[in-house]
């Protein structure tokens, strides 16, 4: 049976300073280069772009404050696993672990298939929101809200670390210490069609993970790994600038910067093939106060 198409999706920009004076054409073709400038060019053409609630035209100049609304008709997404599997429910908060493939939130082509679609079918009245995310390519364990109360106090545990958040990854390469850390600042750097992504950048944000060898099988380890800090594929680029990539990782190299392209395949961020499990979380319950400690079982390429 053919996969039916979603309902479509409507995104909005505000034009800032920075952007005044550019065309509706330039701004798209320039801000979101996943699509080429005649594809955008289409869009406009077919009415599916407007300016301050009229339908744009590509040659029109943009002033600040302005705003953009792109009214994406409905498209079929890319297969994905389309589960979760509950491990904690009460009335403040959900703890779910997610499968390999399925995106927490919407982005990339994504916009049902997502953790937060299975979510808004399954409590459609009040969606619980999540508190932190996985990569696509990352199964495990994800912190839901569902309460103002608990998005409140859980998201301040998030910021101030006080979130432990335990991962098993599968790496390339078998360190010869059982245990080190990695302190590598994580920032932005240029992508040829997202603008950005992130990988190791000295002029990056800090970010720390505590790492501790559990089992060695050849020139592969599994290794277990802490995070003090929750920077975007924080895992997947550490452990690739200490020279253990993730067995498979389609994206980061050694050094921890992404790889260059190869003829028309661009890497990103959301590509999957890579061994990486959020295992244990544990954090403090918004509500009674209790300490909770939540794991997930591992697929087997990463059970020891």
């Amino acid at each position: 049976m053919a996969t039916p198409l979603n309902s479509g999706w409507t995104y909005r920009d505000r034009v800032d300073r920075k952007s005044a004076g550019l065309t509706v054409l330039d701004y798209y073709a320039g801000r979101y280069r996943h699509s080429t400038e005649m594809e955008w060019r289409d869009r406009l053409d077919a009415g599916q772009i407007w300016l301050d609630g009229k339908p744009a035209i590509a040659e029109m100049r943009l002033q600040p404050g302005q705003e953009l609304v792109y009214h994406r008709p409905p498209w079929k997404e890319p297969d994905v696993p389309l589960f979760f599997q509950v491990l904690y429910e009460d009335a403040d908060l959900l703890v779910v672990a997610k499968p390999s493939g399925l995106p927490v939130m919407p982005g990339g082509g994504f916009l049902e298939h997502t953790l937060l679609g299975q979510l808004q079918r399954r409590y459609p009245e009040e969606t619980p929101v999540p508190i932190h995310r996985l990569g696509r390519g990352t199964s495990g364990l994800v912190l839901l809200a569902r309460s103002q109360t608990a998005r409140s106090h859980l998201t301040r545990q998030m910021r101030d670390r006080q979130i432990g958040k335990v991962y098993l990854a599968l790496a390339s390469g078998c360190p010869d210490r059982d245990e080190f850390g990695i302190d590598r600042a994580i920032g932005k750097i240029p992508h040829p069609v997202l603008g950005y992504i992130y990988g190791a950048a000295a002029d990056g944000l800090f970010a720390r993970s505590d790492c501790r060898v559990l089992k060695r099988c050849g020139d592969r380890a599994i290794i277990e790994v802490t995070i003090l800090t929750g920077r975007p594929h924080q895992i997947r680029i550490h452990l690739a600038a200490a020279g253990f990539p993730l067995v498979g990782d389609p994206l980061y190299e050694i050094g921890g910067k992404p790889r260059s392209p190869e003829g028309d395949t661009v890497p990103v961020p959301g590509d999957c093939g890579y061994w990486l499990h959020a295992y244990s979380l544990s954090f403090r319950h918004p509500k009674t106060g209790a300490t909770l400690r939540i794991t997930a079982p591992p697929p087997p390429e990463l059970r020891v």
